[in-house]
């Protein structure tokens, strides 16, 4: 787990980066030393619409951004080299298009970068965290989406448009007419993420329940939805050929139920050389994204 700081102590000569975590449900920041330890914590909930969550990060993070050189937002969205939103799902309304380098550098006093959510959390996991030393690194992170992030000696590759990364659109080895939240038929993440899982739970049983008690009850449906899971993982690691995947989000919570038949599936599936790459959980946690966007924001902006 991230080491939470009591005090800023030594690092108070070092640079720190302010980071924004913004998600679909919650928005937190921080401070990141250069070494990833977090030294402070703040949250609050999403609100409902784009101008409203610009508003939230600048009341959270506001007050610890004298204390800051740089700032780094991870956010839900396709971010474009310029800190726009490119694209977003239905996830946070009106975000698309958003300019939030722009209304962030106005609102904080200091020069912001902003990458995808998942991005900052990759880029977490191979400095400091599951994949750290790797040489090339999948992250993969499986929960009210399906995102990830490709790394190459620490470093992110967010690709020429900010989709790097995005394994959750890539087609699933199914074909039910499922619509992914892309608006896109039978991508993985409309089979493998939380609210897939539920609502496959739902129309086999007539049960609506949380993913948690699904998990509890041993549904079959989620070893169906971990197994298209690790086919698609085996198809990203032939074409990549990576040192080490790495799985973080909520979903992977299940455990055994999930990780053991999507291991399985992806060993199957994998040509020889991949097929031995090793599958580790995430180790950073829900702190992820902030530590992630705090080390890209000093490895990119600072002095």
């Amino acid at each position: 787990m991230t080491r939470l700081a009591s005090a800023v102590g030594a690092a108070a000569m070092t640079p720190l980066a302010l980071a924004v975590d913004i998600g679909g449900t919650k928005i937190a920041a921080g401070l990141v030393a250069p070494d990833g330890t977090l030294l402070e914590r703040r949250r609050t909930p999403t609100p409902g619409r784009g101008p409203e969550i610009l508003r939230a990060v600048a009341g959270l993070a506001g007050p610890l951004a004298e204390r800051a050189a740089v700032c780094g937002i991870g956010t839900a969205g396709t971010v474009d080299p310029t800190g726009r939103i490119a694209s977003a799902t239905d996830l946070l309304a009106d975000w698309a298009g958003t300019d939030v380098k722009g209304a962030a550098e106005r609102a904080l006093g200091l020069p912001v970068l902003v990458l995808n959510d998942c991005h900052a959390a990759g880029a977490a996991e191979a400095r400091a965290g599951a994949a750290r030393g790797a040489r090339t690194a999948l992250v993969v992170a499986i929960g009210t989406g399906v995102g990830g992030a490709v790394c190459a000696e620490g470093r992110v590759l967010t690709g020429v448009s900010g989709t790097a990364g995005s394994i959750g659109h890539l087609p699933a080895p199914a074909d039910a007419g499922v619509r992914c939240s892309c608006g896109a038929l039978d991508h993985v993440e409309a089979y493998a993420s939380g609210p897939a899982i539920e609502r496959a739970h739902r129309e086999r049983t007539g049960q609506a329940l949380p993913l948690a008690e699904i998990g509890r009850l041993g549904s079959p449906v989620i070893g169906e939805a971990a197994r298209l899971m690790g086919r698609v993982l085996a198809g990203a690691a032939n074409l990549i050929d990576p040192d080490v995947i790495v799985i973080a989000g909520g979903v992977s919570m299940l455990g055994a139920a999930l990780l053991g038949p999507m291991e399985a599936a992806y060993r199957a599936e994998a040509l020889p050389g991949p097929s031995a790459v090793p599958l580790r959980r995430a180790r950073l946690g829900e702190d992820a994204g902030l530590v992630g966007a705090g080390l890209e924001a000093l490895s990119h902006l600072a002095p």
